[in-house]
């Protein structure tokens, strides 16, 4: 197990360092660093822009080979990944807007995985129930709801509650308030900050784990193994639990672990609503200010957060799937 891991490891690394690699030439090639001083007023010109542009290795009569030389050195060797066209540390802004994201992604993405599992097995064991139809109504319609409208939702319902109870307990935007002193009063405040993105981000995320464990799980319900476990003597819960449920969780372990990178850059929309300084929008951030070194970085940090993702992904088939252990 650990050799097969080391091996999928190295091969996760050799293919981030490719992909970053690439990523660098590309974004070298089509963001132009320069159009973020074209409007400053009074007008650079372009030699002014290039001197500008020289200390953080943006410098755009430099070679660009020699850029990503300089570039890779750094990160290598001081795992510096640059500066933005204006001065601002990459890894500063990564190391903050990394943080941001964890507080919103990992949360909601426990929920909608404990919430939508459960849905799943408990519709999927009372097939055509009342509770299967009206939980798959549901689930159906939260499905076509825009991530948007959803979260906008989501705040003008929190302002409404806010203004009949009186209280501000809700927060619509921002990560924190200010003022705020003390340990304990800071992580109080920031837990009421999370409620409401994180509730609009599990909202969105518990649909397609529980449509997906349903159906997974209805495929394996009638299978040989369950009925020879039932013909042992288990009950029917009993068989679902240990035999069903652990085949049926593999697809959902597996699409778990690969929608990492995509919940960390991908919840643009419910940070921008919320107010959070997260990856997502600093993705698009630094594309649209023509930040290479952050395109960079971003792209980095999705490639490994999919490299982790794929190494959980087998850990969490092993765990579940007594032939691979057995293999």
């Amino acid at each position: 197990m650990l050799r097969h891991m080391t091996r999928k490891a190295a091969g996760w690394l050799l293919m981030i360092a490719v992909a970053t690699n690439a990523t660098y030439f590309l974004a070298s090639w089509f963001l132009d660093p320069r159009a973020n001083f074209r409007d400053l007023r009074p007008v650079r010109t372009e030699a002014q822009i290039d001197r500008a542009l020289a200390p953080y290795n943006l410098d755009p009569q430099v070679p660009l080979v020699h850029r990503w030389w300089d570039w890779l050195t750094s990160v290598v060797l001081h795992f510096d990944w640059g500066k933005s066209p204006t001065g601002v540390s990459v890894n500063g802004e990564i190391g903050y807007r990394s943080l941001v994201s964890a507080e919103l992604v990992v949360i909601a993405t426990l929920l909608s995985v404990l919430i939508g599992v459960a849905l799943g097995v408990y519709t999927a064991s009372r097939q055509y129930g009342w509770a299967d139809r009206v939980s798959q109504a549901v689930s159906i319609v939260v499905l076509n709801i825009p991530t948007s409208v959803a979260a906008l939702a989501v705040v003008f319902v929190a302002i409404w509650l806010n203004q009949h109870a009186g209280l501000h307990f809700l927060y619509v935007a921002g990560e924190n308030s200010p003022n705020v002193e003390g340990l304990l009063p800071t992580i109080g405040d920031r837990l009421l900050h999370l409620i409401l993105p994180t509730l609009t981000l599990t909202l969105m995320g518990y649909v397609g784990y529980h449509l997906t464990q349903r159906s997974l799980l209805l495929d394996t319900l009638h299978a040989d193994y369950v009925r020879t476990a039932r013909a042992t003597g288990l009950t029917r819960a009993q068989a679902i639990r240990r035999h069903a449920l652990r085949t049926a969780l593999i697809p959902t372990a597996t699409s778990v672990a690969f929608s990492i990178p995509a919940l960390f850059t991908g919840a643009v929309i419910t940070e921008t609503i919320f107010g959070w300084n997260g990856m997502g929008r600093y993705f698009l951030q630094t594309i649209a200010k023509n930040d290479v070194h952050g395109t960079v970085a971003t792209a980095a940090f999705a490639a490994a957060l999919t490299a982790v993702g794929a190494i959980l992904a087998d850990i969490a088939t092993v765990f579940l799937d007594p032939r691979v252990r057995v293999s």
